[in-house]
Protein backbone atom coordinates (compact mmCIF):
# COMPACT_ATOMS: atom_id res chain seq x y z
CA UNK A 1 0.00 0.00 0.00
CA UNK A 2 1.33 3.52 -0.58
CA UNK A 3 1.74 5.97 2.07
CA UNK A 4 2.33 9.96 2.64
CA UNK A 5 5.92 9.35 3.91
CA UNK A 6 6.65 6.96 0.80
CA UNK A 7 6.05 10.26 -1.50
CA UNK A 8 9.58 11.50 -2.34
CA UNK A 9 10.55 15.63 -1.66
CA UNK A 10 8.83 18.29 -3.51
CA UNK A 11 5.99 16.35 -5.21
CA UNK A 12 2.54 18.17 -4.77
CA UNK A 13 1.00 17.97 -1.70
CA UNK A 14 -1.73 15.04 -2.12
CA UNK A 15 -4.60 15.01 0.13
CA UNK A 16 -6.07 12.00 2.34
CA UNK A 17 -8.97 11.52 -0.47
CA UNK A 18 -6.31 11.57 -2.87
CA UNK A 19 -4.01 8.97 -1.26
CA UNK A 20 -6.63 6.79 -0.74
CA UNK A 21 -7.51 7.16 -4.54
CA UNK A 22 -3.96 5.75 -5.55
CA UNK A 23 -4.09 2.89 -2.36
CA UNK A 24 -7.71 2.17 -3.73
CA UNK A 25 -6.07 1.80 -7.24
CA UNK A 26 -2.94 -0.06 -6.37
CA UNK A 27 -4.73 -2.36 -4.95
CA UNK A 28 -6.82 -3.49 -7.51
CA UNK A 29 -4.53 -2.96 -10.47
CA UNK A 30 -3.48 -6.32 -10.95
CA UNK A 31 -6.79 -6.76 -12.93
CA UNK A 32 -5.93 -4.75 -15.55
CA UNK A 33 -2.31 -5.87 -15.80
CA UNK A 34 -3.51 -9.14 -16.38
CA UNK A 35 -6.26 -8.49 -19.35
CA UNK A 36 -3.45 -6.25 -21.25
CA UNK A 37 -0.58 -8.39 -20.29
CA UNK A 38 1.24 -5.62 -19.29
CA UNK A 39 3.71 -4.30 -16.81
CA UNK A 40 2.10 -1.36 -14.78
CA UNK A 41 4.16 1.35 -13.56
CA UNK A 42 2.37 4.72 -11.26
CA UNK A 43 4.40 7.76 -11.95
CA UNK A 44 4.11 10.92 -9.93
CA UNK A 45 5.16 14.39 -10.69
CA UNK A 46 7.08 17.51 -8.73
CA UNK A 47 9.97 19.35 -9.17
CA UNK A 48 9.87 19.32 -12.74
CA UNK A 49 10.56 15.57 -11.91
CA UNK A 50 8.69 12.08 -11.95
CA UNK A 51 8.75 8.94 -9.54
CA UNK A 52 8.01 5.97 -10.23
CA UNK A 53 5.75 5.49 -7.14
CA UNK A 54 4.40 1.87 -7.87
CA UNK A 55 4.72 -1.30 -9.97
CA UNK A 56 2.45 -4.20 -10.91
CA UNK A 57 4.00 -7.27 -13.60
CA UNK A 58 1.13 -9.18 -15.31
CA UNK A 59 0.14 -12.77 -14.60
CA UNK A 60 -0.90 -13.54 -17.76
CA UNK A 61 1.67 -12.49 -19.98
CA UNK A 62 5.80 -11.65 -19.66
CA UNK A 63 7.18 -8.76 -17.88
CA UNK A 64 9.24 -6.10 -19.81
CA UNK A 65 11.13 -4.98 -16.32
CA UNK A 66 14.16 -7.84 -15.20
CA UNK A 67 14.28 -5.19 -12.01
CA UNK A 68 11.47 -3.01 -10.24
CA UNK A 69 11.10 0.24 -11.24
CA UNK A 70 10.02 1.59 -8.24
CA UNK A 71 12.60 4.72 -6.95
CA UNK A 72 13.53 5.78 -10.53
CA UNK A 73 13.39 9.42 -11.20
CA UNK A 74 12.83 10.94 -14.69
CA UNK A 75 13.23 14.44 -15.89
CA UNK A 76 11.20 16.49 -18.75
CA UNK A 77 14.29 16.24 -21.24
CA UNK A 78 13.75 12.37 -20.39
CA UNK A 79 10.31 11.92 -20.77
CA UNK A 80 8.30 14.91 -22.15
CA UNK A 81 5.08 13.78 -22.36
CA UNK A 82 5.16 12.16 -19.32
CA UNK A 83 5.72 15.10 -17.46
CA UNK A 84 3.16 17.12 -19.70
CA UNK A 85 0.29 14.93 -18.37
CA UNK A 86 1.08 15.28 -14.85
CA UNK A 87 1.44 18.58 -15.32
CA UNK A 88 -2.04 18.95 -17.10
CA UNK A 89 -0.08 20.22 -19.96
CA UNK A 90 -1.88 17.68 -22.44
CA UNK A 91 -5.38 16.06 -21.49
CA UNK A 92 -5.15 12.42 -23.47
CA UNK A 93 -3.43 9.21 -23.53
CA UNK A 94 -0.28 8.94 -25.26
CA UNK A 95 1.44 5.86 -26.94
CA UNK A 96 5.41 5.97 -27.04
CA UNK A 97 8.11 3.45 -28.25
CA UNK A 98 10.92 2.79 -25.57
CA UNK A 99 13.51 0.09 -25.39
CA UNK A 100 13.08 -2.05 -22.01
CA UNK A 101 15.70 -5.04 -22.02
CA UNK A 102 17.36 -4.76 -25.04
CA UNK A 103 14.42 -5.53 -26.72
CA UNK A 104 11.49 -2.39 -28.26
CA UNK A 105 8.65 -2.04 -25.92
CA UNK A 106 5.14 -0.59 -26.38
CA UNK A 107 4.65 2.59 -23.16
CA UNK A 108 0.97 3.78 -23.10
CA UNK A 109 0.40 6.64 -20.76
CA UNK A 110 -2.59 6.88 -19.03
CA UNK A 111 -3.51 9.92 -16.68
CA UNK A 112 -4.77 8.76 -13.24
CA UNK A 113 -7.22 11.44 -12.33
CA UNK A 114 -9.87 11.74 -9.01
CA UNK A 115 -12.52 14.59 -8.67
CA UNK A 116 -11.09 16.24 -12.39
CA UNK A 117 -7.56 16.35 -10.80
CA UNK A 118 -4.38 14.41 -12.43
CA UNK A 119 -3.16 12.48 -9.36
CA UNK A 120 -0.70 10.84 -11.39
CA UNK A 121 0.26 8.53 -14.37
CA UNK A 122 0.14 4.77 -14.85
CA UNK A 123 2.65 3.73 -17.72
CA UNK A 124 1.48 0.82 -19.52
CA UNK A 125 4.18 -1.50 -20.97
CA UNK A 126 4.64 -4.54 -22.97
CA UNK A 127 6.81 -6.04 -25.24
CA UNK A 128 6.19 -5.49 -28.91
CA UNK A 129 4.37 -8.64 -30.27
CA UNK A 130 5.82 -10.69 -32.40
CA UNK A 131 2.97 -12.59 -33.81
CA UNK A 132 -0.79 -11.99 -34.15
CA UNK A 133 -2.90 -11.91 -30.94
CA UNK A 134 -5.83 -14.79 -30.17
CA UNK A 135 -9.14 -14.37 -30.26
CA UNK A 136 -9.00 -14.55 -25.94
CA UNK A 137 -6.35 -11.98 -25.74
CA UNK A 138 -8.30 -9.12 -28.48
CA UNK A 139 -11.72 -9.55 -26.04
CA UNK A 140 -9.00 -9.34 -23.13
CA UNK A 141 -7.20 -6.50 -23.82
CA UNK A 142 -10.59 -4.49 -25.69
CA UNK A 143 -11.81 -4.87 -21.61
CA UNK A 144 -8.56 -3.80 -20.56
CA UNK A 145 -8.94 -0.73 -22.53
CA UNK A 146 -12.22 0.22 -21.43
CA UNK A 147 -10.49 0.02 -17.98
CA UNK A 148 -7.90 2.20 -18.89
CA UNK A 149 -10.52 4.47 -19.99
CA UNK A 150 -12.53 4.14 -16.65
CA UNK A 151 -9.09 4.95 -14.97
CA UNK A 152 -8.55 8.33 -17.17
CA UNK A 153 -12.26 9.67 -16.46
CA UNK A 154 -12.02 9.03 -12.73
CA UNK A 155 -14.41 5.73 -12.74
CA UNK A 156 -11.78 3.29 -11.63
CA UNK A 157 -10.81 1.77 -8.88
CA UNK A 158 -14.84 1.52 -8.09
CA UNK A 159 -16.02 3.80 -4.80
CA UNK A 160 -16.76 1.12 -2.51
CA UNK A 161 -15.31 -2.35 -3.95
CA UNK A 162 -13.70 -4.17 -1.20
CA UNK A 163 -10.11 -4.35 -1.93
CA UNK A 164 -8.50 -7.03 0.64
CA UNK A 165 -9.69 -10.24 -1.26
CA UNK A 166 -11.01 -13.10 0.43
CA UNK A 167 -9.10 -16.31 -0.14
CA UNK A 168 -9.26 -17.73 -3.52
CA UNK A 169 -10.55 -14.52 -5.11
CA UNK A 170 -10.10 -14.72 -8.93
CA UNK A 171 -8.05 -13.67 -11.39
CA UNK A 172 -7.86 -13.08 -15.21
CA UNK A 173 -5.78 -16.17 -15.76
CA UNK A 174 -9.00 -18.46 -13.52
CA UNK A 175 -11.58 -17.41 -16.81
CA UNK A 176 -13.13 -14.09 -17.73
CA UNK A 177 -16.97 -13.25 -18.83
CA UNK A 178 -18.03 -10.49 -20.39
CA UNK A 179 -21.45 -9.37 -19.62
CA UNK A 180 -23.52 -6.54 -21.09
CA UNK A 181 -25.42 -3.97 -19.50
CA UNK A 182 -28.59 -6.52 -19.45
CA UNK A 183 -26.20 -9.33 -18.16
CA UNK A 184 -25.83 -11.44 -20.95
CA UNK A 185 -23.04 -13.41 -22.06
CA UNK A 186 -21.20 -11.48 -25.20
CA UNK A 187 -17.61 -13.79 -24.37
CA UNK A 188 -16.68 -16.26 -22.05
CA UNK A 189 -12.95 -17.49 -22.05
CA UNK A 190 -11.82 -21.04 -22.63
CA UNK A 191 -11.35 -21.17 -18.89
CA UNK A 192 -14.28 -19.63 -17.76
CA UNK A 193 -15.97 -22.33 -20.39
CA UNK A 194 -14.20 -25.30 -18.79
CA UNK A 195 -15.65 -24.03 -15.37
CA UNK A 196 -19.31 -23.45 -15.58
CA UNK A 197 -19.07 -27.13 -17.46
CA UNK A 198 -17.86 -28.49 -15.17
CA UNK A 199 -20.99 -27.18 -12.81
CA UNK A 200 -23.55 -28.73 -15.06
CA UNK A 201 -23.76 -25.04 -17.94
CA UNK A 202 -23.77 -26.83 -21.09
CA UNK A 203 -23.38 -25.31 -24.34
CA UNK A 204 -21.99 -21.79 -25.68
CA UNK A 205 -22.92 -19.13 -23.28
CA UNK A 206 -22.96 -16.59 -25.87
CA UNK A 207 -26.17 -14.58 -26.04
CA UNK A 208 -27.49 -16.01 -22.69
CA UNK A 209 -27.69 -14.27 -19.29
CA UNK A 210 -25.49 -15.78 -17.02
CA UNK A 211 -28.12 -15.37 -14.15
CA UNK A 212 -30.16 -17.69 -15.77
CA UNK A 213 -27.98 -20.32 -16.66
CA UNK A 214 -26.72 -20.07 -13.40
CA UNK A 215 -29.94 -20.39 -11.24
CA UNK A 216 -30.60 -23.71 -13.29
CA UNK A 217 -27.44 -25.07 -11.55
CA UNK A 218 -27.67 -24.04 -7.88
CA UNK A 219 -28.07 -26.61 -4.93
CA UNK A 220 -31.61 -25.20 -3.80
CA UNK A 221 -31.11 -26.88 -0.46
CA UNK A 222 -27.27 -24.54 -0.28
CA UNK A 223 -27.82 -21.08 1.29
CA UNK A 224 -27.44 -18.28 -1.56
CA UNK A 225 -25.09 -15.21 -0.73
CA UNK A 226 -27.56 -11.95 -1.09
CA UNK A 227 -25.12 -10.25 -3.15
CA UNK A 228 -24.70 -13.10 -6.06
CA UNK A 229 -27.53 -12.08 -8.20
CA UNK A 230 -25.99 -8.76 -8.33
CA UNK A 231 -22.79 -10.18 -9.32
CA UNK A 232 -24.20 -12.30 -11.90
CA UNK A 233 -26.06 -9.48 -13.10
CA UNK A 234 -22.22 -7.33 -13.25
CA UNK A 235 -24.56 -4.72 -11.46
CA UNK A 236 -22.40 -4.35 -8.65
CA UNK A 237 -18.33 -4.47 -7.96
CA UNK A 238 -18.39 -7.34 -5.71
CA UNK A 239 -17.54 -11.08 -4.69
CA UNK A 240 -19.47 -13.73 -4.24
CA UNK A 241 -19.70 -17.75 -4.06
CA UNK A 242 -21.85 -20.18 -6.32
CA UNK A 243 -22.44 -23.46 -5.02
CA UNK A 244 -23.33 -26.37 -7.62
CA UNK A 245 -23.11 -29.95 -8.24
CA UNK A 246 -21.20 -30.10 -4.90
CA UNK A 247 -18.68 -27.43 -5.74
CA UNK A 248 -17.80 -23.83 -5.45
CA UNK A 249 -17.42 -21.34 -7.80
CA UNK A 250 -16.01 -18.16 -6.63
CA UNK A 251 -16.71 -14.51 -9.04
CA UNK A 252 -15.61 -11.66 -8.86
CA UNK A 253 -18.21 -8.66 -10.89
CA UNK A 254 -16.47 -5.53 -12.24
CA UNK A 255 -19.03 -3.28 -13.53
CA UNK A 256 -18.05 -1.04 -17.13
CA UNK A 257 -19.02 2.48 -17.38
CA UNK A 258 -19.25 5.09 -19.59
CA UNK A 259 -20.22 8.88 -18.98
CA UNK A 260 -21.74 7.14 -15.72
CA UNK A 261 -23.99 4.67 -17.35
CA UNK A 262 -23.08 1.42 -16.98
CA UNK A 263 -22.58 -0.84 -20.06
CA UNK A 264 -21.36 -3.92 -19.30
CA UNK A 265 -19.26 -5.97 -16.74
CA UNK A 266 -16.14 -8.12 -16.36
CA UNK A 267 -17.18 -11.56 -14.28
CA UNK A 268 -14.13 -13.19 -12.80
CA UNK A 269 -14.39 -17.32 -12.24
CA UNK A 270 -12.29 -19.43 -10.89
CA UNK A 271 -13.17 -22.73 -9.51
CA UNK A 272 -12.80 -23.07 -5.29
CA UNK A 273 -14.50 -26.80 -4.34
CA UNK A 274 -11.16 -27.70 -2.90
CA UNK A 275 -10.19 -24.52 -1.60
CA UNK A 276 -13.41 -24.06 0.76
CA UNK A 277 -13.28 -28.26 1.50
CA UNK A 278 -9.90 -27.42 3.22
CA UNK A 279 -11.84 -24.00 5.02
CA UNK A 280 -14.15 -26.43 6.05
CA UNK A 281 -11.76 -29.10 7.64
CA UNK A 282 -9.76 -26.60 9.61
CA UNK A 283 -13.37 -25.17 11.06
CA UNK A 284 -14.35 -28.36 11.96
CA UNK A 285 -10.18 -29.12 12.90
CA UNK A 286 -10.64 -25.74 15.38
CA UNK A 287 -14.02 -26.19 16.68
CA UNK A 288 -12.59 -29.63 17.36
CA UNK A 289 -10.30 -28.53 19.48
CA UNK A 290 -11.95 -25.41 20.97
CA UNK A 291 -14.19 -28.49 22.42
CA UNK A 292 -11.18 -30.40 23.72
CA UNK A 293 -9.86 -27.56 25.56
CA UNK A 294 -12.87 -26.72 27.24
CA UNK A 295 -13.89 -30.42 28.26
CA UNK A 296 -10.26 -30.35 29.43
CA UNK A 297 -10.90 -27.30 31.33
CA UNK A 298 -14.01 -28.11 33.15
CA UNK A 299 -12.51 -32.07 34.22
CA UNK A 300 -9.44 -30.26 35.76
CA UNK A 301 -11.72 -27.36 37.04
CA UNK A 302 -13.45 -30.55 38.77
CA UNK A 303 -10.79 -32.01 39.94
CA UNK A 304 -8.99 -29.25 41.64
CA UNK A 305 -12.75 -28.94 43.21
CA UNK A 306 -12.89 -32.43 44.53
CA UNK A 307 -8.88 -31.94 45.62
CA UNK A 308 -10.61 -28.52 47.81
CA UNK A 309 -13.23 -30.45 49.84
CA UNK A 310 -10.97 -33.29 50.42
CA UNK A 311 -8.79 -30.85 51.62
CA UNK A 312 -11.38 -29.18 54.14
CA UNK A 313 -11.86 -32.74 55.87
CA UNK A 314 -8.10 -33.34 56.44
CA UNK A 315 -6.99 -33.13 59.88
CA UNK A 316 -3.72 -32.25 59.91
CA UNK A 317 -1.98 -29.24 58.39
CA UNK A 318 0.34 -30.98 56.94
CA UNK A 319 -2.20 -33.40 54.77
CA UNK A 320 -4.57 -30.11 54.51
CA UNK A 321 -1.81 -28.05 53.21
CA UNK A 322 -0.65 -30.69 50.08
CA UNK A 323 -3.77 -31.03 48.89
CA UNK A 324 -4.11 -27.27 48.39
CA UNK A 325 -0.93 -27.25 46.66
CA UNK A 326 -2.64 -29.43 44.64
CA UNK A 327 -5.45 -28.21 43.94
CA UNK A 328 -3.96 -24.81 43.10
CA UNK A 329 -1.67 -26.73 40.83
CA UNK A 330 -4.71 -28.40 38.44
CA UNK A 331 -6.50 -25.09 38.44
CA UNK A 332 -3.33 -23.36 36.65
CA UNK A 333 -3.20 -25.94 34.17
CA UNK A 334 -6.85 -25.47 33.76
CA UNK A 335 -6.01 -21.51 33.49
CA UNK A 336 -3.98 -22.49 30.13
CA UNK A 337 -6.49 -24.60 28.55
CA UNK A 338 -9.38 -21.25 29.38
CA UNK A 339 -7.40 -19.64 27.16
CA UNK A 340 -6.40 -21.92 24.11
CA UNK A 341 -10.48 -20.91 24.29
CA UNK A 342 -10.37 -17.50 23.61
CA UNK A 343 -8.33 -18.03 20.11
CA UNK A 344 -8.59 -19.35 16.54
CA UNK A 345 -4.69 -20.20 16.88
CA UNK A 346 -3.13 -22.98 19.51
CA UNK A 347 -1.14 -20.17 20.99
CA UNK A 348 -2.22 -18.68 24.15
CA UNK A 349 -1.74 -14.84 25.04
CA UNK A 350 0.37 -15.35 28.30
CA UNK A 351 -0.30 -11.86 29.57
CA UNK A 352 -3.64 -12.66 30.47
CA UNK A 353 -2.23 -16.08 32.19
CA UNK A 354 -0.33 -14.20 34.55
CA UNK A 355 -2.92 -12.09 35.86
CA UNK A 356 -4.53 -14.88 36.66
CA UNK A 357 -2.08 -16.74 38.15
CA UNK A 358 -0.89 -13.83 40.78
CA UNK A 359 -4.62 -13.15 41.67
CA UNK A 360 -4.72 -17.40 41.97
CA UNK A 361 -1.68 -17.31 43.70
CA UNK A 362 -2.06 -14.35 46.51
CA UNK A 363 -5.60 -15.99 47.01
CA UNK A 364 -4.17 -19.29 47.65
CA UNK A 365 -1.24 -19.04 48.94
CA UNK A 366 -1.57 -18.51 52.89
CA UNK A 367 -4.52 -17.54 55.08
CA UNK A 368 -2.19 -14.62 56.63
CA UNK A 369 -2.41 -12.70 52.89
CA UNK A 370 -5.00 -11.06 51.01
CA UNK A 371 -5.08 -9.48 47.70
CA UNK A 372 -5.49 -5.64 47.47
CA UNK A 373 -9.36 -5.72 46.45
CA UNK A 374 -9.94 -9.10 47.27
CA UNK A 375 -12.02 -10.45 50.17
CA UNK A 376 -10.50 -9.50 53.80
CA UNK A 377 -11.16 -12.46 55.91
CA UNK A 378 -9.51 -11.81 58.72
CA UNK A 379 -7.97 -8.80 60.89
CA UNK A 380 -4.74 -10.22 61.19
CA UNK A 381 -4.90 -10.19 57.35
CA UNK A 382 -1.78 -8.64 55.74
CA UNK A 383 -2.21 -6.92 52.40
CA UNK A 384 -0.33 -7.75 49.25
CA UNK A 385 -0.85 -6.20 46.06
CA UNK A 386 0.21 -7.30 42.50
CA UNK A 387 1.17 -5.92 39.37
CA UNK A 388 2.23 -6.68 36.31
CA UNK A 389 5.07 -4.97 33.90
CA UNK A 390 6.04 -5.28 30.47
CA UNK A 391 4.64 -7.58 27.71
CA UNK A 392 5.37 -11.64 27.35
CA UNK A 393 3.16 -11.77 24.39
CA UNK A 394 1.85 -15.21 22.62
CA UNK A 395 3.06 -18.28 23.99
CA UNK A 396 3.01 -21.88 22.24
CA UNK A 397 0.14 -24.02 24.07
CA UNK A 398 2.89 -27.09 24.22
CA UNK A 399 4.85 -24.41 26.29
CA UNK A 400 2.56 -22.11 27.97
CA UNK A 401 1.14 -24.84 30.44
CA UNK A 402 4.94 -25.25 32.00
CA UNK A 403 5.67 -21.88 32.07
CA UNK A 404 2.72 -20.80 33.95
CA UNK A 405 3.48 -23.64 36.70
CA UNK A 406 6.86 -22.36 36.72
CA UNK A 407 5.12 -18.42 37.55
CA UNK A 408 2.69 -19.76 39.91
CA UNK A 409 5.18 -21.61 42.31
CA UNK A 410 7.45 -18.71 42.20
CA UNK A 411 4.82 -16.44 42.83
CA UNK A 412 3.26 -18.51 45.31
CA UNK A 413 6.83 -19.27 46.99
CA UNK A 414 7.27 -15.52 47.01
CA UNK A 415 4.06 -14.65 48.91
CA UNK A 416 4.55 -17.46 51.51
CA UNK A 417 8.72 -16.68 52.06
CA UNK A 418 8.82 -12.80 51.07
CA UNK A 419 5.38 -11.44 52.28
CA UNK A 420 3.00 -13.17 54.54
CA UNK A 421 4.37 -11.76 57.72
CA UNK A 422 4.61 -7.85 57.00
CA UNK A 423 2.72 -8.04 53.25
CA UNK A 424 4.46 -5.86 50.14
CA UNK A 425 4.09 -5.93 46.47
CA UNK A 426 4.67 -8.69 44.57
CA UNK A 427 5.30 -8.49 40.80
CA UNK A 428 6.26 -9.64 37.59
CA UNK A 429 8.32 -8.33 34.89
CA UNK A 430 8.12 -8.72 31.60
CA UNK A 431 10.62 -8.73 28.72
CA UNK A 432 10.05 -10.37 24.84
CA UNK A 433 13.04 -9.97 22.12
CA UNK A 434 12.05 -12.40 19.62
CA UNK A 435 12.09 -15.90 20.74
CA UNK A 436 13.69 -14.55 24.02
CA UNK A 437 11.54 -15.02 27.01
CA UNK A 438 12.71 -13.13 30.19
CA UNK A 439 10.23 -13.30 33.56
CA UNK A 440 11.03 -11.84 36.85
CA UNK A 441 9.24 -12.60 39.44
CA UNK A 442 9.82 -10.18 42.41
CA UNK A 443 8.63 -9.63 45.79
CA UNK A 444 10.05 -6.25 48.31
CA UNK A 445 10.32 -8.68 51.40
CA UNK A 446 12.53 -9.66 53.69
CA UNK A 447 14.70 -11.57 51.32
CA UNK A 448 16.71 -14.56 51.42
CA UNK A 449 19.58 -14.05 53.82
CA UNK A 450 21.65 -16.05 51.87
CA UNK A 451 19.78 -19.43 52.17
CA UNK A 452 19.10 -21.32 48.79
CA UNK A 453 15.78 -21.73 47.96
CA UNK A 454 14.54 -25.34 48.41
CA UNK A 455 10.93 -27.21 48.77
CA UNK A 456 8.61 -28.81 46.28
CA UNK A 457 7.56 -25.89 44.65
CA UNK A 458 11.46 -25.17 43.88
CA UNK A 459 12.15 -28.81 42.38
CA UNK A 460 8.84 -28.02 40.30
CA UNK A 461 9.78 -25.23 39.21
CA UNK A 462 13.48 -26.03 38.37
CA UNK A 463 12.25 -29.20 36.50
CA UNK A 464 9.92 -27.33 34.04
CA UNK A 465 12.17 -24.82 33.31
CA UNK A 466 15.57 -26.80 32.07
CA UNK A 467 13.86 -30.24 31.74
CA UNK A 468 10.64 -29.40 29.40
CA UNK A 469 11.33 -25.34 28.42
CA UNK A 470 15.40 -25.65 28.24
CA UNK A 471 15.85 -22.34 30.04
CA UNK A 472 17.97 -21.33 33.22
CA UNK A 473 16.02 -20.46 36.89
CA UNK A 474 18.17 -18.06 38.85
CA UNK A 475 17.46 -16.53 41.92
CA UNK A 476 18.73 -13.18 43.36
CA UNK A 477 18.46 -10.39 46.18
CA UNK A 478 17.63 -7.06 45.38
CA UNK A 479 19.21 -4.72 45.95
CA UNK A 480 16.63 -2.54 47.23
CA UNK A 481 15.17 -5.23 49.49
CA UNK A 482 13.45 -8.67 48.61
CA UNK A 483 14.14 -11.48 46.08
CA UNK A 484 14.22 -11.66 42.31
CA UNK A 485 13.46 -15.26 40.39
CA UNK A 486 14.58 -14.77 36.79
CA UNK A 487 13.38 -17.34 34.58
CA UNK A 488 15.28 -17.35 30.78
CA UNK A 489 13.51 -19.12 28.11
CA UNK A 490 13.99 -20.00 24.45
CA UNK A 491 10.86 -20.27 22.70
CA UNK A 492 9.82 -22.06 19.43
CA UNK A 493 8.85 -19.84 16.42
CA UNK A 494 5.12 -19.14 16.71
CA UNK A 495 3.63 -20.84 13.12
CA UNK A 496 0.94 -18.95 11.64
Amino acid sequence: MLSLSKFPPGTPALDEKSVEWLQHLVGDWNLVADLLRCDLVLWVGGAGEAHALAHCRPATGSTVYYEDPVGITITDQQNPQLLALLEEREATASTLTVQREGRDATCRLVPVRHRGRTLAVLAVEAPVPEREASVSEKRQSALGDRLLLMIEHGAFPIAGAPIPPRRGAPRVGDGVVELDATGVVMWASPNALSAFHRFGVAGDMTGHSLAELSTEVLQTRAPVDESLPLVLMGRAAWRSDMQARGGTLSLRAVPLTECGERIGAVVLIRDVTELRRRERELMTKDATIREVHHRVKNNLQTVAALLRMQARRMTTDEARDALNEAMRRVSTIALVHESLLQGAEETVHFDEVIDRCLRLAVDAASASVHREGGPHLEDAQVVVRTEKVGRAGSVRAEEATPLALVVMELATNAVEHGLSEHGGTLTVRSERTGSLLRIHIEDDGDGMHGAKPSGLGTSIALTLVQGQLGGTLEWTERPEGGTRATVEVHLDPLVV
